[in-house]
């Protein structure tokens, strides 16, 4: 494979960010040049909703900066990702649209649920040190400008993941609303951060241990780096003198011994308790900063997607986990509902002719499996549509929102009856190509249902072939299946409007 050339760029709260990527089969992923600016965007959008005039020409002369140095090295290929500053804004099109314009760089504007996943993909590809970490109880603290996001791993599996609206550039903001006399600032700052953190302790972290920290961010990582340690670890007991001696240094001091420029520093603050403060509530022994930016996932999101290279971490599988442990919160019945992911990608596979679906969608079947009864846990007879609610009210990390209302609207279909794009549309900001999706989705996923419809999960295997117009699914079971057969064509009536063949089901007794 020759060398091949990528840049990323990170549009962030407080910074804009590029670095520039070389890809080849002998040196895998190299980081080859990195650039940075400071700009406060964030402070804009979380006081007034806008980006000002100021920042915005600012903004497009970076960028544009950017573009030359992309050209300097002639790379093959660039993304640029937006995160909570142009996310959050009013006019969040016309922002995106202005770059386009005065710099020729397209941005992309990011969910949070995949700004993180890009971050975590960033550490988890760091190897043996963070699969040592999440092996037994772990906590991602991912620090923005805008919010924090809360990971937790039990046994390498994705337990939970909660954003916390505690980011350093909004902390701050808040502090100037109250304007604290300086000696009151870090007592503020500790009850700003408690009364949030206290509320993910109750519902997160009862009678659960974890030993380690995986820190992801900008200020913490950067003075941690120059502390000595060759492989980022620390202990909690190191962090907390580490702390101790900053809080009585001066902003030369800092700059001096951790490499800061003094501007940045006071975004260092917040930072620092935050991490201090979610150290207490998980009683944390060990953290682990591994120094990634998102511009580090995005280069591996690249590679991935071009077949650059390959990690053995399976990054489908943590959506997976996560969506299996959502369901265990809202008492799922985890037997009916691995069945029925089993006997839904069994039909996804065997129907690839006449739904042209890819694997990303599959995946979304499966985490609507997983999750078709969760709105049962709020109400038995409105459980459809408050599933519904739940999953579209659920970060799922990995899942763009988009992806998130594709998987909600397959388990509200299920039970309810199906909405044409019209009538749909007016509800959501669905594009056709997504209900497209939604129809083929559902059609196939209430197939799967209608084969399990009883929660004795009696069905012991289940064989599928497509022959002409029909869809041929034979039932073997040592039980019979009255109640599947005579509920079936309702549940079938979907899939033969969207594909215009009939499904039939056949029972086999074992």
């Amino acid at each position: 494979m020759a060398v091949r050339t990528f840049a990323a760029i990170d549009v962030g709260s407080y910074e804009l960010g590029m670095k520039i990527f070389e890809f080849s089969h002998k040196m895998g992923m190299k980081e080859i040049d990195s650039v940075r600016h400071s700009i406060e965007l964030g402070t804009d959008t979380y006081q007034n909703g806008i980006i000002d005039t100021d920042h915005m020409d600012e903004l497009c002369d970076v960028l544009s900066d950017f573009s030359s140095i992309m050209k300097s090295y002639k790379v093959d290929d660039y993304k640029a990702y937006g995160t909570s500053a142009i996310r959050e804004t009013k006019n969040t099109a016309v922002v995106t649209e202005q770059i386009k314009l005065r710099t020729g760089i397209k941005v992309d504007v990011l969910s949070n649920s995949e700004q993180r996943f890009l971050h975590y993909k960033a550490a988890a590809i760091k190897g043996s040190r963070f699969d040592e970490f999440i092996s037994e109880g772990c906590a991602i603290v991912d620090i923005g400008g805008g919010s924090i996001q809360i990971s937790l791993f039990d046994n390498d599996a994705l337990v939970t993941t909660q954003n916390i609206r505690l980011g350093v550039l909004r902390t701050m903001d808040m502090l100037a609303t109250l304007q604290p006399k300086t000696r009151d600032i870090e007592g503020i700052l500790k009850e700003l951060i408690d009364n949030q953190l206290q509320v993910f302790k109750k519902l997160y972290l009862k009678g659960r241990s974890i030993k380690n920290l995986i820190l992801i961010d900008d200020y913490v990582s950067a003075m941690l780096y120059h502390t000595g340690s060759k492989d980022r670890s620390f202990t909690a007991a190191r962090f907390k003198e580490v702390c101790e001696e900053l809080s009585q240094m001066t902003m030369s001091e800092i700059s001096k011994k951790y490499g800061m420029n003094e501007e940045t520093i006071p975004l260092l603050l917040p930072a620092v308790s935050i991490v201090s403060r979610v150290i207490k509530i998980t009683k944390a022994d060990n953290i682990w900063s591994p120094g990634v930016s998102l511009c580090d996932g995005m280069a591996y999101e690249y590679a991935e997607k071009e077949k650059l290279v390959h990690y053995r971490h399976d990054f489908e599988n943590d959506i997976i986990e996560c969506a299996k442990a959502m369901s265990k919160r809202y008492q799922g019945n985890e037997a009916r509902n691995e069945l029925i992911e089993k006997v839904v990608c069994d039909l996804f596979d065997s129907t690839r002719k006449i739904h042209g679906l890819g694997r990303r969608d599959k995946l979304l079947l499966r985490i609507a499996s997983l999750l078709s009864d969760c709105g049962r846990y709020i109400s038995i007879e409105a459980g459809a549509e408050c599933g519904y609610e739940i999953i579209m009210a659920t970060e799922m990390i990995g899942l763009s929102h988009a992806e998130r209302e594709i998987v909600a609207n397959i388990v509200r279909f299920n039970k309810m009856a199906f909405k044409y794009y019209d009538e749909l549309a007016a509800q959501s900001f669905l594009d056709k190509g997504n209900y497209l999706k939604i129809a083929k989705l559902s059609a196939i996923f209430r197939i799967a249902d209608g084969v399990c419809r009883s929660y004795r999960t009696k069905v012991n295997d289940v064989r599928i072939s497509l022959k002409g117009g029909e869809l041929v699914i034979n039932v073997y079971t040592v039980d019979d299946i009255d109640l599947e057969q005579g509920f079936f064509h309702r549940k079938a009536s979907l899939f033969e409007e969207v594909f215009s063949v009939k499904p039939v089901l056949k029972y086999k007794r074992l």
